[in-house]
Formats: C-alpha cells, structure tokens, sequence
C-alpha cells in the first residue's frame, strides 16, 4: 500500500509548495522585479496555471526593461550582454547559454546589484558537485559583472570575493565497461533519443561545447571524420569517428533534420544533466559528470595500448602533459618500452 501510494505522489514542481501539507491548499513561489513573491491560490492545476502566467510575465518585463519602474538593471540582464559578448566575442556561447539557464530561477529577476558574494558561494555549493564546475560558474557570474561594470550598470563585482575553489586535475573517473553498458541500457530505454549523444561522446572524446555546438556540414560519414573548427585551445582539428561513433551518426541522422546549417545534436538540453544525471542514478554509477565521458574515451584507449602522444591528437589535448595522465592505464605498453633496453 505505502508503495501504490508513494507511486500517485504528484511530482514535484519548482515554484509550487503546499501548505499545510495534505490540506490540498497549493501556493507559488516566484520572483519578480526582485524580490521575492509568494501567492495563496488553492487547487494544484490552478496554482500550476497562474504560477506559469506569473514567470511568463516576469520574463516579458525582462525583455522589455522598459516597462519596469524604473528600469532596475537585474542580473538577468547581466546575463543577457554576457550572452551577447560571448557569442559575438568567444567560442564558449554554448556553454554560458546553458549556465544562463540553471542560474535563470534563483538570480534572474534579482537586482544585480543587490547579489552578495554568500549568496554565490552558497548557490555554487549547492548546484555544483565538482570544484571544477564551481569555478566555471563562478567565471560566469564575473563575466557579467565585469560587462555590467564596462556598461555603467553595475558599481561592483561580487564574484572577485568569491573564494576559487581547488581543483583535483588528476582525478580521471572513468567508466568500466560493464558500467557503460549498463548506463546505455538504461538511457536507450529512458531516453532512446540521446542515445546517439551519448555514444559519440565516448567514442569520440569531443568536449560538451564542441559536440553541441556541431553542425551537419562539419560532419563526413563518407570519410568517417568531423572537422571542429572552434576548440577549447583555439586550434582546428580533425576527429577520425570510430565504426561505433559512426554508426551512432547514422543513427542520429534518421532522428533529426540534416541539413548543413542544421545542428547534429539539437537536444542538448541543459548541458544534458536533466536526463543524463537521473540515468546515472538509476545506474548506481557515483562521481561522474558528462564531461568524464572524454576521460572515458582516453582512459579506454591507454588500456587499448594506444601511445600517449596518439591519445594527444585524438582528445585534442594542447600539451601532452594533459595526455600524460592516462599512461598509468597501460602498464604492458610502458614495460614492452623497458624490456627494450635488454636487448640493446
């Protein structure tokens, strides 16, 4: 009984609280011109419509700044020019496009000048697994409020007092293949959709930005290769696709329109966490992001006796230093090197 009921439990939806608990009195909790706002509404669909009619609003008076009283300059604005800058001025519009939006709920309609660096810290503790990520956000806020600063809309820049947190650089979890397997099965029955993504993410080692950001025309199945353009180090380079990373192409080809200027993986979603993370879960695999996949992809190919300067050109990696952390993989390669020395 106590599992039928748990399975009726309406999901839970962000914005949406009832109270008291089981008195089927629903309210919303939103944000607009900054601060925070909560309404008592009763029945749950109907607290569902209004709470989606006030975001709706709040976002329109975003876009039309002048329409607030006073033109209050909210971080979401911040996030606007940055978005503008970076696709106008970097290669990594995607990826602060998706940072946009997780950060979109908690400081979008917020005052920007009114963000305090414990209110950063504290969002980055809570929404980042990995100090790695947390930096990254971090970047993104500072980002902002350099521009707002630049543009004469900000005084000051909270994200410089934001403490950078220290980085692991030789942790490389990686997936066995018995967990990649296992994740697979349950993606391509939970997500069929994102299977290909998936699968050219390992077998290809191509970062997030630049899988996602891909377009058909940098794509040749008749060669077996994907000419990247715009990399993390700013240099062009070619990525030879595997028969399993082709044939997941092929695959993804038959689900979405292939046009040239069409993009391979128009599903990215956020930074793909919203379905890849529950998958995860399901899989019982800890310690793993998205981005692990690329470790995934080096690390199986150490083990596969491949040179380190080889998994260098193959990952995209600036230095073979970065590449280097993968030799401990293949021990039998590093003792067929020293075994050399007897027969001199």
């Amino acid at each position: 009984m106590a599992l039928q009921k748990k399975a009726h439990e309406p999901k839970k939806l962000r914005g949406l609280f009832e109270r008291p608990l089981g008195s089927g009195i629903w309210w919303i909790n939103y944000y607009a011109e900054g601060k925070q706002r909560r309404e008592k509404v009763g029945r749950r669909s109907d607290a569902l419509a209004l709470y989606q009619k006030r975001k709706a609003d709040a976002r329109r008076k975003l876009k039309l700044p002048e329409l607030q009283p006073g033109k209050v300059v909210t971080f979401g604005h911040l996030m606007e020019d940055a978005i503008e800058y970076a696709r106008t001025n970097l290669k990594t519009a995607a990826d602060y496009e998706w940072k946009q939006r997780a950060l979109f709920d908690a400081f979008g309609f917020r005052p920007a000048a009114d963000v305090t660096p414990q209110e950063i810290t504290r969002w980055l503790s809570d929404h980042c697994k990995t100090p790695a990520t947390a930096n990254r956000f971090k970047s993104f806020f500072s980002l902002c409020y350099r521009l707002g600063m630049e543009n004469g809309k900000v005084p000051a820049n909270p994200a410089r007092l934001v403490k950078t947190r220290k980085e692991d650089n030789a942790r490389l979890r990686f997936l066995s293949r018995e967990e990649y397997d296992r994740l697979l099965g349950i993606i391509r029955r939970e997500h069929p959709r994102q299977v290909p993504a998936f699968v050219v993410s390992v077998y290809t080692g191509m970062r997030w930005g630049e899988q996602f950001s891909l377009n058909w025309d940098k794509v040749d199945l008749k060669r077996h290769t994907i000419r990247l353009t715009e990399t993390k180090n700013g240099t062009a380079r070619t990525v030879p696709l595997n028969s399993i990373a082709l044939a997941a192409l092929h695959e993804q080809r038959s689900l979405v329109d292939n046009k040239a200027a069409d993009p391979v993986f128009p599903e990215a979603g956020d930074y793909c966490r919203f379905w890849f993370e529950p998958c995860l879960a399901e899989a019982k695999i800890d310690d793993y992001t998205w981005h692990n996949n690329r470790h995934t992809f080096c690390s199986w190919l150490a083990m596969a006796g491949v040179s380190i300067k080889e998994i260098q050109v193959l990952a995209g990696h600036k230095t073979i230093t970065m590449s280097a952390r993968y030799a401990h993989l293949s021990p039998e390669t590093t003792v067929t090197a020293s075994e050399r020395m007897v027969r001199i």
